[in-house]
């Protein structure tokens, strides 16, 4: 006899699955044709979404070719790819060929290209850093790591949460999001971090991530309680453990959040400018922060 769900978790495993992704639970439906669509097949419409199909065929007045020329969307407004993920795959990569390559050459590679405000580096011989127009390190710094334990939970996590995150807002958002939180992450470490300490990793911009996928699954009406778990203990790991960045976590986190919450939340007739325009405006932040910090150091 069949029963009602008795908790939470016997309620989310009675959802629907995806129509085209079968091993995907989902509780939003196609406004057109009701079937089960996951975040990865959502297309944004007027009302709600629509799944591939529905927006690939004929809807009435417009016809067969308008429908035909209209391309699938992603929640955010991007294409709909056939690799949903390539972005973060090919962001993992550079992270591990620029680890391996840390490897290789050792500390000269990394002294190099590693955040640093200012400092005088023996074995460079020079007063190296961002101070000394070195800005290039804010970015730089994103795709080394120190250990091997370093590099493996920040690409497991990078997997794990950009994945998805990339399926709802496309590539180039996508993209825009990763690079501004990093950037974020690397300025606030840089303004507030002392001067000498070198830092480096991927954490900020995946903390980008964090609340990129946090407003993300608000938007959705998901349950919101993993994300928060998951970000609390991270959080707890930062300001816990000695030798993190804790500034370039809550960089990343802050421009992570405002960034996601402009990608998802824009309104369609204006979504690339605001999209885009949130980006500007963080990093403009960027820019000013780095500018007031050199003026303290020089």
């Amino acid at each position: 006899m069949d029963q009602a769900p008795s908790s939470p978790q016997d309620a989310r495993s009675s959802l629907p699955t995806c129509y085209r992704h079968p091993d995907r639970q989902t509780g939003i439906r196609c406004t057109r044709c009701e079937r089960p669509i996951c975040p990865e097949c959502m297309v944004d419409a007027s009302v709600g979404f629509q799944c591939p199909d529905c927006v690939r065929g004929p809807s009435g007045r417009q016809g067969r070719a308008a429908t035909a020329a209209a391309r699938p969307r992603t929640l955010a407004g991007g294409t709909v790819t056939a690799d949903p993920r390539l972005i973060t795959k090919i962001l993992i990569g550079l992270c591990l060929a620029a680890f391996l390559v840390q490897k290789a050459v050792g500390a000269d590679f990394e002294e190099r290209f590693f955040l640093l405000g200012q400092a005088y580096i023996p074995s460079l011989g020079a007063v190296e850093g961002v101070a000394e127009g070195q800005g290039y390190r804010l970015l730089t710094a994103m795709f080394l790591h120190g250990s091997y334990v370093h590099i493996l939970f920040n690409m497991l996590s990078l997997w794990w949460i950009g994945c998805p995150l990339e399926a709802a807002l496309g590539r180039v958002r996508y993209l825009a999001l990763y690079f501004v939180s990093g950037l974020a992450g690397s300025a606030l470490t840089y303004l507030l971090a002392a001067p000498n300490q070198p830092s480096l990793g991927a954490s900020g911009a995946i903390f980008g991530l964090f609340g990129a996928t946090a407003v993300l699954m608000r938007r959705l009406n998901y349950d919101m309680r993993p994300v928060i778990a998951l970000l609390a203990i991270n959080l707890v790991i930062t300001f816990g453990v000695s030798g993190i960045a804790w500034q370039a976590h809550i960089g990343g986190l802050v421009a992570g959040v405002l960034v996601g919450y402009a990608m998802v939340h824009a309104p369609r007739e204006r979504r690339a400018l605001v999209q885009y325009g949130s980006c500007a405006v963080v990093l403009a932040a960027v820019v000013v922060v780095t500018l007031l910090r050199t003026s303290q150091l020089t």
